[in-house]
């Protein structure tokens, strides 16, 4: 088993699809030698993750599609990790990607997989962060990540991506104003898709104020009026991505905060496997028969005698 898991390592490395199929396949379901390819994967700095998030309808998969075609002019080889809802009958993902990125799956320089998110908060799959640096660990320019879209729990993306582009349109003006901090914060690059729709003019003002106040003596992070299905305005949002990844790699300190986010979601990960809640269950109900039982000490005690 070793020896095969060397051998997909090294296919992975040399940009063969299937392998990288293969072994997305064994991370994603834990199945034998799955921890061995991790533990094979290197810090690859070359290959910059972009993380997609906006809510429902915003667009998001017409501007992967958008740009996949602006970077193939550029010669740019690129992953897609579609993270779709799951399937409610097998928790797979439902595949949407495939459909409308068909015109790409067949071509070399462009790599698709859908991920269930498998009832994961925050818009993402549960192994994301592995599944990530796995395919980071094939010779990709760019690795996209397009998140499910739940709404404002997709802060997540953030310690994952190094630029997180939030999309809106024209009929989210109105809940600009209420959007929380933490959306806000995320974003490196704010997108109003479906701009030649009434009501975009407002929305990029409106969001132009917003960035501007939060900005302070800093810099405000650009927002970038498309229309993805004509591809207006994607030649201007590629370049801004580049150029917000080329700056980014004189910033320590970002690259820092994303392993640290990365390490802690790892961490939490390894803790929770040790966990035996059929074991905790009949624990609890022992012991919430006593009457000086207390949840805070209980929880407290498990934990110790893990």
């Amino acid at each position: 088993m070793r020896k095969d898991i060397k051998l997909l390592h090294e296919q992975i490395r040399a940009g063969n699809f299937l392998a990288l199929a293969r072994g997305i396949t064994i991370v994603e379901n834990e199945l034998n030698g799955y921890e061995s390819l991790l533990l094979q994967l290197h810090e690859n700095r070359s290959a910059r993750v972009v993380g997609i998030t906006g809510p429902p309808g915003a667009g998001k998969s017409t501007i992967v599609n958008a740009l996949l075609h602006h970077w193939l002019k550029e010669n740019k080889k690129i992953a897609v990790i579609a993270v779709d809802p799951s399937s409610p009958f097998n928790y797979g993902a439902l595949l949407g990607d495939r459909i409308r990125m068909s015109e790409y799956y067949n071509n070399p320089n462009i790599f698709i997989r859908s991920l269930a998110t498998r009832g994961a908060l925050g818009g993402l799959s549960g192994k994301i962060i592995e599944i990530t640096d796995l395919v980071k660990e094939a010779p990709f320019d760019l690795v996209l990540v397009e998140t499910v879209g739940v709404g404002q729990s997709e802060v997540e993306i953030a310690g994952l991506a190094d630029c997180t582009i939030v999309t809106l349109v024209p009929e989210a003006g109105d809940e600009v104003q209420t959007l929380k901090a933490g959306i806000m914060e995320i974003a490196n690059i704010f997108v109003v898709n479906k701009a030649d729709r009434d009501g975009a003019e407002g929305l990029y003002r409106n969001l132009r104020m917003l960035t501007h106040e939060r900005a302070g003596l800093g810099t405000e992070t650009p927002v970038i009026k498309t229309s993805a299905t004509e591809n207006n305005g994607i030649d201007l949002l590629g370049g801004e991505i580049l150029g917000f990844l080329e700056m980014q790699q004189s910033i320590p300190e970002k690259r820092l905060q994303l392993l640290s986010e990365k390490c802690w979601r790892l961490i939490q990960e390894q803790r929770m496997k040790k966990i035996d809640q059929k074991k905790m269950v009949y624990e609890l109900a022992l012991a919430a028969e006593r009457n000086d039982f207390n949840l805070y000490a209980f929880t407290r005690s498990f934990i110790a005698a893990i």
